[in-house]
């Protein structure tokens, strides 16, 4: 019986292919309902980020349409993320999640309120904004060869097809001389897509060369609001069943019958759709009529809303907010660190009153 694992790489879309090239090129993938694992090798990452990436740090939803399951940690930590591994030992990462702590608690009256962590939400997430503008000078160095600040679609399509195992020389050639390339089906249907994306990025008068800038919106949309459109557009034609070009709740949680093996399968897959049924009707659905819109999708979508950031502020409070003052204490954040870091501490009572 077929897993939902080949299910969703059965839709056939342009960022589930892309995830399929990722799989081929040996970096780690995500399982369907988990976000992608941004480990790669040092000696391949250069390569490997010619393609747009299916994970954007600090956007709430992947490419592919699934939910960033670790969208809390990463406008909580930033850059930081890194720091909280599994295997690090409770009491350091006791003491870097107290001094976040006292970082975002700007007024110090030991206790951190919406607004507060409103603008720690919208620091961490520009802090992953400039992360990708660096990532990208360097991935657009890798695309212009000749140096010359642009990037052509054929110098674009070489460097792809080469992190494909094509000979790049022999790539280049063809093109040059406008020889027929003999491209299995899957890459060229991935090529054909990001043809569109290219189309997408580059600003009128449109040239089908990108500078640094527009090769930023194209590796990372969320840059760029036209971009972010276009990845909205591209999320609702892989979810949209009926072609209205707007989402339902069944719709966005939908999972066809028989796409599981197990009853361990069963129950992952009853906690993806209740994920996603929450998020839908109490964050996406803004207007809660039972019916997502692109607009609305777009400001869902959309990183440096404020907006939305003052609302992911309180959802993160309320997690938390056990005394129920609607701000967080040290020992509430360290009793629920799972949720804010992904490390679990144990014994956070008695050890927070060690460290003071």
């Amino acid at each position: 019986m077929m897993s939902r694992q080949a299910f969703l790489c059965s839709l056939g879309s342009l960022y589930l292919s892309l995830l399929f090239v990722f799989l081929l090129m040996d970096v780690y993938a995500r399982p369907a309902n988990n976000s992608a694992l941004k480990e790669k090798a040092a000696d391949s990452k250069d390569e490997n980020e010619i393609l747009p990436p299916d994970h954007l740090n600090g956007v709430k939803m992947e490419m592919d349409g699934h939910l960033n399951k670790e969208f809390h940690q990463e406008v909580f930590l930033g850059k930081e993320m890194e720091e909280f591994e599994e295997d690090s030992e409770p009491r350091k990462n006791r003491k870097k999640l107290m001094a976040i702590f006292s970082k975002v608690d700007i007024n110090n009256d030991k206790k951190i309120g919406a607004k507060e962590m409103q603008r720690w939400i919208m620091e961490k997430t520009d802090e992953h904004f400039q992360e990708a503008v660096e990532e990208n000078k360097m991935h657009f160095r890798a695309v212009d060869p000749d140096g010359d600040g642009h990037v052509s679609w054929d110098e674009y399509k070489i460097k792809f097809l080469a992190s494909k195992g094509f000979n790049e020389k022999e790539i280049a050639e063809k093109i040059r001389n406008n020889e027929e390339l003999k491209i299995d089906e899957e890459t060229q249907e991935v090529l054909d897509n990001l043809k569109d994306r290219w189309y997408q990025a580059d600003n009128p008068p449109p040239d089908m060369l990108l500078n640094e800038e527009e090769f930023l919106s194209f590796l990372h949309p969320e840059h760029s609001r036209g971009m972010l459109k276009f990845m909205v557009k591209e999320i609702i034609r892989d979810l949209d069943q009926d072609g209205d070009k707007k989402l339902t709740l069944s719709e966005f949680i939908s999972l066809p019958v028989g796409t599981v093996e197990n009853q361990q399968a069963q129950d992952i897959d009853d906690d993806w759709v209740k994920d996603r049924r929450k998020e839908f009707e109490e964050v996406i659905d803004a207007n809660h009529d039972g019916i997502v819109t692109m607009e609305e999708l777009e400001e869902y979508m959309d990183p440096m809303n404020e907006y939305n950031a003052l609302n992911e502020a309180k959802q993160m409070i309320a997690v938390a907010d056990e005394n129920q003052n609607h701000h967080l204490e040290l020992e509430e954040i360290l009793k629920y660190s799972e949720y804010f870091t992904g490390s679990k501490l144990m014994d956070y009572a008695r050890n927070v009153h060690e460290e003071f």
